[in-house]
């Protein structure tokens, strides 16, 4: 029988699931999980800032491939890191035809994250990607795979073709993924190509296919990503509206609050009866995150559950001290509110902004900021006339993106994200005009529940906190979590071997 974890630490934000909080939560023998989201850019502000402590290094170290990370560390590491009023170095904007520079950042940045999750303890360890932000897709994943992750996870997209890649990529072959391209034409080549050969340095090294877990949010997508992806699909997230980060879109005929928060119904809500029929482990996710309700998913059939929130706000997570502490703090005071944005974020899917004194979710803050697009990540790849492919922002400067076809009305609220996540973990782009990039927090609806956590006059708290709650109802947990440490059941854990051909 093999050992699925009780729970799955949630992927969020741009560092905020960051290898510490990973790692915590793997050596308690739940399923810790880095966030793959723009970890290229959030390295390389890694090593401007000094490597303080030595972590970045000795990644690199372990690199299989040492001229490629001796080239990154020479080209991004500061000594004693940048001053605090000069800006983060840049790197250019992901393409569908990458160069090799970003191409071996991709890989670097996602090895050494899964690389640090991982030491210390035996137990698997995910990485949790978005299927929109589609470019970085398969450098990022080869590079967790040279790090032997355990478990992909995937949502915001339907990632129909990540199974596939996973089979190409443990047997070391060519990869390709297709590129979503507004108003391409039959004829437009929209593939992007990854072939492991073009960047090893001597033997291809052995890898295992890590599973793969579909985060989705509904029966229909569940039952989709099971009968039409290109490959295994080894378990299921299923994500209600409730859940931190991106939302689906309700289903049906978007109505909203009067406060213009999205409507969900009746056809939003999932059948879990319907789910155990699928024959796969599925967890659930979003308002999942007590006692109680972990207790009520594994009655009903569930593997366990995928909790954000209450690891987001955690010790070990990577959100600023004070970021963390500002929001406990709302919560202790009765606080914590959350708002559904239908409009902030350029995907075009409902995002959940913490509403937090001084930070992107104030008008006059967000109304105060310049806007630009220097990362890219939620970029809108469209056809040109000329058969290439552009790339559009809904949160770039108006006129920019007027000029590449879009509309007024769709840059209307829009925020950048990208530039606000990597500020909430304390790497804040410095602009010419000595501006620094304002904070745009993300949380569940559930974020006035994580005081649970917080014992009688403590103002913070750790993984094992966490952990301890959640399964404090679920019968027999003690003598299950003891078998983790077997061998023999540690080799059922494990994803399945590839050999080289």
């Amino acid at each position: 029988m093999v050992y699925f974890p009780k729970i799955i630490q949630g992927g969020m934000g741009v560092g905020v699931s960051n290898w510490r909080l990973a790692q915590a939560v793997s050596k308690v023998g739940q399923l810790g999980v880095v966030s793959g989201t723009a970890i290229d850019s959030l390295f390389v502000r890694r090593l401007a800032d000094g490597d303080e402590g030595g972590d970045m290094k000795r990644g690199l170290d372990a690199f299989p491939f040492q001229t490629m990370a001796k080239r990154i560390w020479n080209e991004y590491f500061i000594p004693g890191g940048k001053a605090d009023n000069e800006p983060y170095p840049t790197t250019p904007m992901h393409q569908m035809r990458h160069s090799r520079k970003m191409v071996e950042l991709c890989i670097v940045s996602n090895f050494v994250e899964v690389f640090l999750a991982r030491e210390g303890h035996d137990n698997p360890v995910g990485i949790n990607f978005l299927e929109k932000v589609q470019l970085p897709h398969l450098p990022s994943i080869y590079g967790a795979m040279l790090a032997g992750v355990g478990y992909v996870l995937m949502g915001a997209g339907i990632p129909l073709h990540i199974p596939g890649v996973l089979d190409a990529l443990a047997a070391q072959r060519p990869a390709e993924y297709k590129l979503a391209v507004t108003g391409a034409t039959p004829e437009m080549d929209t593939m992007m190509r990854f072939d492991p050969a073009e960047y090893a340095e001597g033997a291809l090294p052995q890898l295992r296919r890590p599973r793969f877990l579909a985060i989705v949010s509904s029966n229909t997508l569940a039952t989709t990503m099971l009968r039409r992806a290109n490959g295994r699909v080894d378990g299921l997230v299923i994500e209600t509206p409730i859940a931190g980060g991106h939302n689906a879109p309700p289903r049906g005929k978007l109505l909203l609050t009067d406060t213009g928060e999205p409507i969900y119904g009746d056809r939003d809500v999932v059948d879990i009866a319907a789910l155990r029929e699928l024959g796969v482990p599925f967890w659930m996710a979003g308002g999942y995150g007590t006692p109680a309700k972990v207790a009520e998913a594994i009655a009903a059939g569930a593997a366990g559950v995928q909790v954000g929130t209450a690891f987001a706000l955690a010790r070990e997570s990577g959100l600023k001290k004070d970021v963390r502490q500002s929001v406990l703090s709302d919560v202790r005071n009765g606080g914590g509110k959350v708002y559904t944005d239908p409009l902030a974020s350029p995907t075009g899917f409902p995002f959940k902004v913490v509403q937090l004194k001084g930070t992107n979710s104030e008008p006059e803050v967000y109304a105060a900021r310049k806007r630009v697009c220097d990362l890219g990540y939620l970029r809108e790849p469209y056809a040109l006339e000329n058969g290439n492919v552009g790339y559009r922002c809904s949160a770039e400067p108006e006129q920019n993106y007027l000029n590449k076809g879009g509309k007024i009305e769709e840059t209307v609220g829009r925020k950048c994200l990208c530039n606000g996540l990597l500020a909430n973990i304390g790497n804040a782009q410095v602009r010419k005009d000595m501006s620094v990039e304002p904070i745009l927090l993300t949380a569940g609806d559930e974020l006035k529940t994580v005081g649970q956590f917080l014992s009688l006059g403590r103002s913070s708290y750790g993984v094992t906190d966490v952990v301890k709650i959640l399964l404090s109802k679920v019968e027999g947990v003690e003598e299950e979590e003891s078998i983790l440490s077997t061998a023999a059941l540690k080799e059922l854990f494990a994803p399945r071997q590839y050999k080289t051909s």
